[in-house]
């Protein structure tokens, strides 16, 4: 039987959101109200020095930097360095002030012990393949009381966004020799906590938070789990024309009970939490 390769898994993740960066920072409107949540729960205050991790299209860390000001840092660092140059691209000159840029592993950080105040992590500690490297990184570049601040997704049932088309796709096309990690899997009761705990991190708090997912088509729902999607969105885009075709019919389908007043409706759950070293 094969064997999970985590560095596989990596280079495929970031040519797949490579590929998705400009629709990515294009749907994030979308996305901006949980944005909102998570920056309020990280309180970035001025002069502060701050790591945005899996940072893609930069601007939770453009919302960082204008708490911490021109006394401050902010670096958003990501494995894809192309979601860095689209997000980099569309900010305001004035934005990039106290802001820096670097492609990295979050698993493998490039940054001294004790060198930020703060950690934020939008939607991304599921997708590294060891999360708990990841922590362990983050807890050595945090200053002693220094927070960290992620946003996961919720239990699989809780978040039909993604698990609708998961479902089309399983019927479709067979299962990978190699399973994926799932991206549901912090959403489990407690899984997230006992995560951070173990990496030495005091959880302060985890609360669910619902983000509105609406469409106005099959077509834009599935456009919309793949401008999520990363890497099983590289995998899709390799798929022969008719097989793509045939998904898109079975997301119609899978969908349909899903009409509420004229929309789409997959409104899915979010943890947010708050640890500290």
């Amino acid at each position: 039987m094969s064997r999970f390769d985590a560095e596989r898994f990596k280079a495929n993740e970031r040519a797949g959101f490579n590929r998705i960066a400009a629709r990515y920072l294009d749907a994030s409107a979308s996305r901006a109200a949980l944005q909102a949540a998570l920056i309020e729960q990280a309180a970035p205050v001025a002069g502060e020095r701050v790591l945005d991790l899996a940072s893609g299209p930069c601007l939770l860390a453009a919302d960082a930097a204008r708490r911490v000001g021109p006394g401050g840092l902010v670096i958003a660092s990501d494995i894809a360095e192309g979601m860095l140059a689209v997000g980099r691209s569309a900010l305001p000159p004035e934005a990039l002030g106290p802001m820096r840029f670097c492609a990295a592993d979050g698993e493998h950080l490039p940054f001294a012990d004790g060198g930020f105040d703060l950690v934020t992590i939008g939607l991304g500690l599921f997708v590294f393949p060891h999360a708990e490297r990841a922590l362990a990184e983050i807890r050595r570049i945090l200053v002693p009381g220094g927070r960290l601040a992620v946003s996961v997704w919720g239990a699989r049932e809780t978040v039909p966004l993604i698990a609708h088309a998961q479902d089309c796709i399983a019927r479709l096309i067979p299962p990978p020799r190699v399973p994926r990690p799932s991206v549901f899997r912090l959403g489990e009761p407690g899984a997230l906590e006992a995560l951070l705990s173990t990496a030495g991190l005091a959880v302060e708090s985890v609360a669910p938070w619902t983000l509105p997912c609406r469409f106005a088509s099959p077509a834009d729902y599935w456009q919309g789990f793949l401008d999520l999607a990363g890497g099983a969105a590289e995998s899709l885009s390799r798929l022969p024309a008719d097989v793509q075709a045939r998904l898109r019919d079975e997301v119609a389908r899978e969908v349909e009970g899903c009409w509420h007043d004229g929309q789409l409706v997959a409104d899915s759950q979010i943890l947010l939490a708050l640890a500290r070293r």
